[in-house]
């Protein structure tokens, strides 16, 4: 049982830290698409991930055609606040794909259209608050995935 994290454009080292060690935990895979808004040596991502870091299965690519080019056949879910469907209405499968977008301005325009069917949001139940950290974001989704996957 395992799912895959995928990071659009990180920008902020302290989330992919964290989310890292959530990878590692959540026994997921951790995929990273340039450009980043760090360098992946930057004390504060070895700092978030701790002394966890160098056991993260983490693959890389160059950019997101390069992304979507070597995964256009797998399942996958798109994360964004624009999202009409909740993430409880997911139906999980192990290995599947769970993409979210840079801090700044999340995913883009052209990767919102072209995956409507799979868009989900967490609900979120304040109208103080327009979205979730995304370190915290990821916890909450790879989380129900798990629970989904577990109770089958």
């Amino acid at each position: 049982m395992g799912l895959n994290i995928v990071l659009i454009e990180p920008e902020i080292p302290n989330n992919t830290g964290n989310i890292g060690r959530l990878s590692l935990a959540s026994g997921s895979t951790l995929h990273l698409v340039k450009p980043f808004g760090f360098e992946l040596t930057d004390a504060r991502v070895k700092r978030a991930g701790l002394d966890y870091w160098q056991h993260v299965d983490i693959k890389i690519y160059e950019n997101v055609d390069d992304f979507f080019a070597t995964h256009s056949t797998k399942k996958m879910v798109f994360f964004s606040s624009h999202g009409t469907k909740s993430v409880w209405d997911i139906d999980f499968e192990d290995g599947m794909f769970l993409v979210f977008g840079k801090e700044s301005v999340g995913l883009s325009e052209e990767i919102l259209q072209a995956n409507l069917d799979a868009l989900y949001k967490i609900p979120i139940l304040s109208p103080h608050i327009r979205s979730l950290n995304v370190a915290n974001a990821v916890s909450v989704v790879v989380y129900e995935g798990l629970r989904q996957l577990s109770a089958r």
